[in-house]
């Protein structure tokens, strides 16, 4: 019998004016401690971030996005966080900040396909 995979996954939001508290779903972090799995997908709709701020940064967005999709993948170009392992690099992401990209709090599930899981969460909570 095929054993399913136990995941953890969080959205990535973007919240243009963090006093405010709105944010917009923009991508997804899944991670599979015993598959050693870690991904992330994103994709910044900048009209919707707009309208929630004409002054919001978005190319100071789009950069902070690309960081948390090296820090994830464990990229030479990620910086000290990157370097660490897995399940440190799936921490530190979904850690509570104040700042314009956050977080949910993490969410488990079991499946047997990571990335189809993956796939399917982010079309389900972000596109």
């Amino acid at each position: 019998m095929h054993e399913k995979n136990l995941y953890e996954y969080a959205v990535i939001r973007v919240v243009p004016r963090v006093e405010r508290e709105e944010f917009l779903n923009v991508g997804i972090v899944l991670f599979c401690k015993k598959a050693k799995f870690i991904k992330v997908l994103y994709s910044l709709n900048v009209e919707k971030v707009l309208s929630f701020s004409t002054e919001a940064d978005v190319e100071q967005i789009e950069m902070n996005l690309m960081a948390f999709e090296k820090v994830a993948h464990g990229t030479k170009d990620g910086g000290p966080i990157a370097l660490m392992d897995i399940p440190s690099r799936f921490r530190w992401l979904t850690a509570l900040r104040s700042s314009v990209i956050q977080s949910s709090r993490p969410h488990p599930g079991l499946c047997d396909d990571l990335e189809q899981t993956t796939q399917r969460l982010f079309e389900d909570l972000v596109l």
